[in-house]
This record gives C-alpha cells, structure tokens and sequence, in this order.
C-alpha cells in the first residue's frame, strides 16, 4: 500500500521542500494517499524499518477519528476545528460529520503547502468546509485565519488534535497550546487528541523512529500517558477517559495485538 508518484510542483505562492521529507506526506503514504514525493516514501520506509507498527499507527489513527467526530456530533456538535489537518484523505472530517449533520461547519488547519494546496482543489466551494495555512503553534494565527474565524465561539466547538502534539515537543509549550485553544473556547466546548506512546515498541524502536523524524522540520516526541493526560487540563474526559486509541468506544472489542501496535493514546475531554 503506497502512494503514486506525484509530479515536481510547480512554484506557488508557498514554498514546496521537496528535498526534506515531510511528515504529512509520510502520514499520507501510511494511509496509501497519492499527495506525497519520493522523499517522503523513502523515510516513511525507513519509518517501517525503525518502528514495523508505523502504518497501524496510522490508521488507527484514522479509525479514532471518525468515531469521535461521531460522537462529536451525537453530543450536538457542529463546528470543528481540525488543527494539523494534514493532507486529505477518504474519511476526513467534514466527509464524517455531513453524514450526521449536512450543517456543520469544519475549519481545518494546517502548515504545510502541499497538504492545504490539495484540500483547497478537493473541497472546491463548500461554504461549510474550510482550509487555511496556519502554524498551530500560533493560536492567534489560527483564530484570525479565514475559515476559523466563522466559527461561533459562544457555542460549543470540537478542537481535534488528532495525531498533531507530538510533534510539539517541549511539554510546556504542549501543555500552554492545548490550554490557549480551550481558552478560545465556551463550556461544553471538547478537545479530541490522539498520541503516539510507547505500548509494543521497544526502547530502541522508539530512539530509531525519532531518528528519522529528526531528518524532517518537525521532530517528534513519544509521551507516556501520564503527560498526555496533563494536555488536558481543564477538561473533564469523557468515558472511557485516556486509553490506546483502538480502546475508544470501538466498533468491535480490539485484540490485545491491535493495541499494541496501535503506540498511541486517544481520548475526549469536555470543559466545564
């Protein structure tokens, strides 16, 4: 399962590295997306050699997040901030949500050309749908851009950090975005996160998976539980709370071995 080869972009108003790999177009090629270079497949491989679960990461990556958006839109939902979007694939948000809800409103965001470039094509004019280029590092950006700036913040808002906060490392600076976006936002207000954490890997499979995260311009952090839990500081979590990402509210009971290679964490917190 892999992505074709994609043309040399042409120039644009952002810049395209097409020298370094880039870990949205590495995610793409997991999930067997066509938005990504030769550069990428040859990490996102040398991903596989480091760490083998690297796929089922991703796609129980993938599987988590259409389970909570809807759940999301069961709890009456409907306006999502999808921060780190990433490049668009079957299944996303907006595709998950308007099964539910033809009404709700998706602001993705995300910093890489490529992936925003793709999701402007997809979505065409769908006024309920929105892609804008934005560091998620940056709150501020992020709520002046032009999708998230619709969203009505004196109602309930989905922040979805799905797959995102590794690759913000500082536990400080994770911990002050996570609070800055639940500040933006209302009681009854949700914060869905998914993070990659130590469950089958071993010591040296996470060390060599880092490794090749450190040759692209976002790094990446494995956290323990205990951590992730503190991204969630003034959120109450839902049942089942912070459990591997294959546990939450499954469609069918997982296998020990589908948590395990799943190396991640998932849950949903509500402010109150």
């Amino acid at each position: 399962m892999g992505g074709a080869v994609l043309p040399e972009p042409k120039p644009t108003g952002a810049q395209v590295d097409v020298d370094r790999p880039n870990s949205a177009r590495m995610y793409d090629y997991y999930l067997g997306g066509s938005t990504n270079f030769a550069v990428d497949r040859e990490a996102a491989e040398a991903g596989l050699e480091a760490m083998p679960h690297a796929r089922d990461y991703a796609v129980a990556n993938r599987a988590f997040l259409r389970r909570a958006v809807s759940y999301l839109v069961r709890q009456g939902v409907d306006q999502f901030i999808d921060l780190g979007s990433g490049i668009p694939t079957v299944g996303n948000v907006h595709e998950i949500a308007h099964q539910h809800n033809p009404q709700a409103r998706i602001a993705y965001v995300d910093h890489e050309p490529v992936a925003v470039a793709h999701a402007r094509a997809l979505l065409g004019e769908n006024p309920m749908v929105s892609i804008d280029e934005a560091d998620i590092r940056d709150p501020e950006a992020v709520l002046d851009s032009n999708g998230v700036a619709k969203i009505d913040f004196d109602r309930p808002v989905a922040v979805l950090a799905v797959a995102i906060l590794p690759f913000v490392p500082d536990q400080d600076e994770a911990t002050a975005l996570t609070a800055a976006y639940r500040d933006m936002c209302g009681p009854g207000s949700y914060l869905a996160i998914t993070h990659i954490s130590q469950l089958a890997a071993s010591d040296e499979q996470v060390v060599a998976a880092e490794e090749v995260m450190a040759r692209t311009p976002t790094p990446v952090r494995w956290r323990p539980p205990e951590e992730i839990a503190e991204l969630f500081d003034g959120y109450e979590l839902v049942p089942p709370g912070l459990v591997p990402t294959p546990s939450w509210h499954p469609d069918r009971v997982p296998s020990a071995d589908d948590i395990a290679r799943s190396n991640a964490y998932a849950g949903i917190g509500r402010r109150v």
